[in-house]
């Protein structure tokens, strides 16, 4: 990877999110973007709670799958989730600050492999996150 990559890749992530209006609803900030990495970060509101004072798993899920289309789709190949899956680790509450990082694990041709772990402010692991993605013949910009 090299600069002009990277610059590249925060050039797609950044016409995605001006496009993403679920990730702005989620409040999700770009920290950092290289090419096949993302890392992004949100705030947990009190709407993102479910009926037992933790944040409802899907608010997670989101937030992750966001890291993952960001860090598989940089490239400017349009890719699209194949698979994904998410354990959740520790309880999240409002006012948490989280961080999903995705690392590409692998990338082919046609598919890509991305594992995103999401920490929050005491840097405990909350959540992992892996996903498989089937990358198309479009380009996204």
């Amino acid at each position: 990877m090299n600069s002009e990559n990277d610059l590249k890749a925060s050039q797609v992530v950044q016409h995605m999110m001006e496009h993403d209006l679920f990730s702005q609803w989620l409040g999700i900030k770009i920290i950092d973007i290289k090419e096949g990495y993302s890392k992004i970060t949100m705030t947990i509101r009190k709407e993102m709670i479910n009926g037992l004072g933790i944040i409802h798993g899907g608010v997670a899920f989101s937030m992750a799958d966001s890291a993952f289309a960001f860090a598989c789709n940089n490239r400017n190949v349009l890719s699209v989730a194949l698979d994904t899956s998410i354990n959740f680790l520790k309880p999240v509450h409002v006012d948490d600050v989280l961080i999903a990082e995705a690392k590409e694990l692998h990338n082919g041709k046609s598919t890509g492999l991305y594992h995103i772990t999401i920490t929050n402010q005491h840097n405990h692991v909350v959540a992992v996150f892996k996903g498989t993605c089937y990358r198309t013949n479009k380009t996204l910009i």
